[in-house]
């Protein structure tokens, strides 16, 4: 039981150094509209599901781009290694168990994102 509280503990720690490593790296002039991807994204999660919380970010186009490198790029489970534009692809391709366990883990990513983002831009 501790070992899996260690573990748990571990994961959050890496999703944090990686989620304010990567928005320490958002261009000034693109960070009005990351956050408000980040804001929309663990939200629309919540409410529509993994699968169309991106599909809202590629909607965005040019303005979304950033975030979906940002979430392909955090080693999610079931959706290592992925590349940005393949990420939409393999989350469809994901069976039941494997897209909950994303979906919940994807949501820890998406509040550290958003986390980073009020502590990092003015």
């Amino acid at each position: 039981m501790a070992a899996t509280a260690e573990k748990r503990l571990f994961r959050d720690q890496q999703r944090a150094l990686y989620a304010y490593t990567v928005v320490g790296q958002v261009p000034k002039d693109a960070q009005k509209d990351y956050k408000i991807a980040v804001n929309d994204f663990g939200a629309n999660i919540l409410r529509s599901g993994l699968c169309a919380a991106i599909a809202a970010v590629q909607r965005l186009g040019k303005q979304g781009t950033l975030l979906l490198e940002h979430v392909a790029g955090a080693a999610v489970i079931g959706l290592e290694n992925v590349k940005a534009e393949d990420l939409a692809r393999r989350v469809r391709e994901l069976d039941a168990d494997a897209y909950m366990i994303a979906t919940r883990d994807m949501l820890h990513v998406a509040m550290w994102l958003k986390r980073a983002v009020q502590a990092t831009f003015e």
